[in-house]
């Protein structure tokens, strides 16, 4: 059987390679790669890129959704050009095309693949995964697939292909970035008021060591040099995951760059597990900071305290770190709370760059339910990040902030290497 992987492109206001890959459809495909034969068309390649990997994806400007049009920014598609992958489609035959989902609110992209999947390959099955597959399946179904696999249950997947899955790592073709992703943990044992991780991981658990490495060096074979760790909660119960997986790194001397671009928890850092961080090959720390108000945090599940989140920092960057990054939300229900000057002023004092990461309102969570009143639930593009962070603040009041943490970072001397 052949089988196509698709990372479909992006259409939204803004976008970057941020080490954006579709580790969740690369883990499947290990499953199946010794029983089909795999193409890969990813439309999201980035150049040029920085030291780390990162880079701006190809662009060009179109016309908003109907229910964007109050929105005063350029509306995108990010990614290689449509026809490309229609002169891939003429050229090649499958028997089915597995495409990735990640944001629900980039669902078009997704639309697109399909469409012209069955316009030039009408006999391949159409399978979707992912995120916006999991959050939004009924919507996801209204696209013309042949099944939308919600969650991590791939029984349908393995029955509509008719194979038997094997126990794999991640499938990594070739690519000419230098990037990859891995996952140590799945889920997390907090449940904050904004998060998707429960809905999409009903508990934490630990993926074994043996396999993770064995994930790491494959990588490593196929060149990838930056690794991006995708874990929700990657310092939880770090005696039993993080620390024996990176001391088998070190032993093994493993030429490898990590970085962490989902929100570490300040609360679980330890100058122990720093100082072994540093020394296995991290090079970039982005911690969730969200808000400096401990009555936000409070209300939204505790997830870090401003003692915390500071003695995190201080520890992290004695044991020799040199880029330190905190997220801090802006956009949320709550904002009035939040304190978000105060917030990226203390984000600041502590000696990290500030990161304003856009509220996107995601279906099922309690903050998503109470976003309801500035978005349509049951459209997915209601809940893009910068509509909706624009329709709750403001723009001026927004680009305040903005200006405000480009001049606090622009004080910090902190570059990537």
């Amino acid at each position: 059987m052949k089988v196509l992987l698709v990372n479909p492109p992006i259409y939204d206001f803004t976008a970057y390679d941020f080490w954006l890959r579709p580790y969740g459809m690369l883990r499947v495909a290990g499953l199946m790669r010794h029983q089909c034969d795999l193409g890969f068309f990813d439309f999201l390649i980035s150049s040029p890129r920085d030291a780390w990997g990162r880079g701006w994806f190809e662009s060009c400007e179109v016309a908003k959704p109907e229910c964007l049009k109050d929105i005063p920014r350029r509306f995108r598609r990010f990614g290689r050009r449509r026809s490309e992958f229609r002169a891939f489609l003429q050229s090649e035959s499958f028997d089915a095309v597995l495409v990735q989902t990640t944001m629900t609110y980039w669902y078009p992209g997704i639309k697109e693949v399909i469409e012209d999947v069955r316009l030039l390959q009408p006999a391949a099955k159409i399978v979707i995964g992912g995120i916006y597959a999991t959050l939004c399946a009924d919507h996801a179904r209204s696209l013309d697939v042949d099944l939308v696999v919600e969650g991590s249950d791939l029984a349908p997947l393995w029955r509509l292909l008719s194979i038997e899955p094997k126990s794999e790592v991640a499938f990594w073709p070739a690519q000419k970035a230098k990037v990859g992703v891995i996952k140590i943990t799945e889920g997390c044992p907090l449940r904050c008021t904004y998060c998707s991780a429960p809905l999409l991981w009903r508990e934490f658990s630990i993926r074994p060591t043996a396999a993770c490495l064995h994930e790491l060096q494959q990588m490593i074979s196929a060149g990838l040099s930056n690794i991006a760790f995708y874990d929700d909660a990657l310092l939880f119960r770090a005696e039993e995951a993080l620390t024996p997986f990176l001391e088998k790194v070190i032993q093994c001397r493993l030429p490898v760059q990590f970085h962490t671009p989902n929100a570490l928890h300040a609360r679980f850092m330890s100058p122990e597990l720093a100082r072994l961080m540093i020394k296995a090959g991290f090079r970039s720390f982005y911690f969730g900071l969200e808000s400096g108000s401990e009555q936000w945090q409070r209300s939204t599940g505790g997830k870090v305290y401003p003692e915390e989140f500071a003695a995190a920092v201080e520890c992290t960057r004695r044991a020799g770190a040199e880029y330190i990054a905190s997220y801090v939300i802006v956009g949320h229900p709550d904002s009035d709370d939040q304190q978000l000057q105060y917030s990226i002023r203390f984000a600041h004092q502590c000696g990290t760059r500030v990161i304003l990461s856009e509220f996107s309102p995601i279906p099922g969570t309690i903050d998503g339910v109470r976003s309801e009143k500035w978005v349509d639930p049951k459209e997915p593009l209601s809940h893009n990040k910068t509509a909706f962070t624009i329709r709750r603040l403001g723009v001026d009041y927004l680009d305040k902030l903005k200006k405000l943490s480009r001049s606090l970072n622009a004080q910090l001397n902190i570059s990537i290497k």
